[in-house]
């Protein structure tokens, strides 16, 4: 199993515990609505993520909002699906290391 690594600043470590279960929560709040086909609640829920991944140091985390961003335009329930497993696959992969 191959997996994500990401170092950030010592200040934010007691940060990331909480900011990573949230971000759990929204994978499965992602879910939800891509069962439900509410493309607003996708369309919001990427936008946040694109939001608060970078600002946390998790790029990968804003890229994909982006992409869930886009593909909510687009009506694209295949490519939103992929999203969803790649955030869940980035999560549950993730080194998180603190300098």
């Amino acid at each position: 199993m191959s997996q994500y690594e990401v170092e950030l600043p010592k200040d934010l470590e007691d940060l990331i515990p909480g900011f990573l279960a949230n971000r759990q929560k929204e994978v499965g709040l992602l879910a939800s609505a891509l069962v439900a086909s509410d493309f607003a609640r996708l369309h919001n829920l990427g936008h946040r993520m694109k939001g608060v991944g970078a600002a946390y140091g998790f790029a990968p985390i804003s890229a994909l909002g982006e992409r869930v961003e886009y593909f909510t335009s687009t009506s694209d329930l295949g490519a939103l699906a992929a999203c969803v497993a790649q955030y869940q696959d980035f999560l549950s992969k993730l080194r998180v290391t603190f300098k």
